[in-house]
């Protein structure tokens, strides 16, 4: 047991020091700046009408989007998964694609279709002959709009999987007893998804109180945390953006803490076969969902094909036209020919690529340990690996520029901020909480029977490591570095407070187009983005496969 202990201790040791050091440290510094005088920059910030304001408008977006979202998640999650009707598989699949969006690109899509001067808001000035535009994509609930479209695949995709692993007979018998279905609903399927739906919630909650793109491009000068935080950045105000950031730290767990609370007040358990009998329609519903499934098809899929179409546009030509007037393949050959244009591209693909390495070196021994291991220090790493995920990117960023901005070794301070390493070590930190979960996962799977057959047949750590537990993880492996990578290329809201402008990434060099009025250019770039999201995703599931047959253990 002794052994087993220091065993563990030195493979946590090297771990919890990195996490402590990358995580917990900057943010220590964000708190302890907030108080740099004393309570000065706190009674700053609540005397400041533009930062209440800010407090104000973000909690407003953030509720909102666990709204909105919740409203086109849960039916489509029910609807998907309850009722099968011609096409129900497909469109479980195109449900999806918001997801295969880097957050940056999808506000970029509802820039381009229904902003001031978007295709559909045009198309129907033009078709109820208006002077004026119909709307004005700008304020809360733009901001609510566009998120209810980047993050329903949250509750969609969490609320399917605990319908598809819900025992269907159980509904059928409280129907055989003479319940009415908002009854069921009420007292049955709601409460063995809510896990399920309080997880997405609070994903959705998270993502929404840290976004920056949404309310950058669509906020029409409105104040939020995130651009608050970057303003006072670029202004010199320090001290505000530290209280700024803490404020919005604050916010976050304090969400992650009234989960665990609601979670910890109830259990639903079930124990059955799980299966799923699924509602076929006839009639008129027969005939009637797959005109709605292609409808629904064609409004989520629109941002996509927006970006392409646009992708071939000439720069410069579209003015006021419904459509692009001139189309053309050069915004693509000057992305492969022009070696300025191509840095942005290298930068991003080149950083994401040593930072997921860097998660799954890290997170798999920590996955490990968690899962694996029982030693004094397995609730601190517990911890560490899911705090980043309660702290909003902005956050994160500034907590890393205001720690490594010196060369100070006596306090474990280098100089980072204005290299090509800060973002990289920006995008690993946000990636641990992802790779980490994913690799436990697959590990809480293994039977803990066959390490331990390996080494009781003699097989060194290493040996049994490499020949049992790793083929095991591979699938943890595998979905972790995708999302990690994923994240990583398309990473926005950190950049922005990180980038310098030869380490910028793609993201920052689309926003830059943008300003410079080159839609196509801009398009072009988000059109590489999707692709390379898709090349990480390809490439993640051939090499994480299924998890490999246990290898025979020679004996030493």
């Amino acid at each position: 047991m002794k052994r087993d202990t220091r065993a563990s201790w030195l493979l946590a040791a090297p771990v919890l020091a990195l996490l402590l050091w990358c995580v917990v440290y900057p943010n220590v510094t964000i708190i302890v700046g907030s108080f740099g005088h004393g309570l000065g920059y706190w009674r700053e910030f609540a005397n400041s009408p533009s930062d209440i304001e800010a407090l104000r408008t973000t909690l407003e977006v953030a509720f909102g989007s666990v709204i909105a979202a919740t409203a086109v998640g849960l039916p489509l999650a029910f609807l998907l998964s309850r009722i099968e009707f011609r096409g129900r598989r497909f469109l479980q699949a195109v449900a999806t694609l918001p997801a295969a969006l880097p957050p940056l690109v999808g506000v970029i899509a509802f820039l381009f279709l229904y902003g001031e001067s978007g295709v559909v808001t045009r198309a129907v000035q033009r078709g109820l002959h208006l002077s004026e535009p119909p709307w004005r994509l700008t304020g809360v609930w733009a901001i609510i709009f566009v998120h209810a479209y980047t993050m329903y695949v949250y509750v969609f995709l969490f609320v399917s999987a605990g319908l598809e692993r819900m025992d269907a007979t159980l509904d059928e018998a409280a129907a055989g007893l003479g319940a009415s279905t908002p009854f069921r609903l009420r007292r049955v399927t709601l409460p063995l998804v809510t896990p399920a739906l309080a997880g997405s919630m609070l994903l959705v909650f998270m993502s929404a109180l840290g976004s920056f793109s949404a309310p950058y491009i669509f906020g029409g000068g409105l104040r939020v945390l995130s651009t608050q935080v970057v303003a006072s950045k670029l202004n010199g105000s320090m001290g505000m953006a530290y209280v700024e950031t803490t404020v919005m730290a604050i916010a976050a767990i304090a969400a992650l803490v009234l989960l665990r609370w609601f979670e910890r007040r109830r259990t639903y358990a079930v124990s059955g076969k799980g299966s799923n009998t699924r509602i076929s329609l006839r009639g008129g519903a027969a005939r009637a969902a797959p005109l709605l499934a292609a409808a629904l098809v064609f409004v989520l899929i629109l941002p996509h094909a927006m970006i392409l179409l646009v992708a071939f546009a000439r720069d410069g030509t579209w003015t006021t036209q419904v459509l692009p007037p001139q189309y053309t393949i050069e915004n693509f050959t000057r992305l492969a020919t022009d070696p300025q244009l191509w840095i942005p591209v290298r930068n991003s693909v080149g950083m994401a690529v040593l930072a997921t390495v860097a998660n799954i070196i890290v997170c798999f021994v920590a996955a490990y340990l968690i899962a694996r291991r029982r030693f004094a220090g397995r609730g601190l790493l517990q911890l560490l690996v899911v705090l980043p995920w309660a702290i909003p990117a902005t956050a994160i960023a500034i907590g890393l520029a205001s720690t490594f901005d010196r060369n100070a070794p006596a306090q474990f301070r280098l100089l980072l901020v204005g290299t090509f390493w800060i973002l990289p070590l920006a995008y690993f930190v946000r990636g641990i909480p992802l790779v980490t979960t994913a690799v436990e996962g697959s590990l809480r799977q293994m039977d803990p029977s066959l390490e331990d057959a390996a080494r009781g047949l003699g097989a060194s750590w290493w040996l049994a490591m490499r020949r049992v537990v790793i083929p095991a993880a591979r699938p943890g492996i595998a979905a972790g570095a995708t999302l990690a990578g994923i994240t990583a290329v398309g990473e926005f809201v950190a950049s922005i407070v990180l980038y310098t402008h030869a380490n910028r990434p793609i993201s920052m060099e689309i926003l830059a187009q943008l300003r410079n009025l080159s839609f196509g250019t801009a398009a072009a770039y988000s059109v590489l983005l999707i692709l390379l999201v898709l090349i990480i995703t390809i490439a993640a599931r051939l090499l994480g496969g299924h998890p490999e047959r246990v290898e025979t253990i020679p004996t030493a």
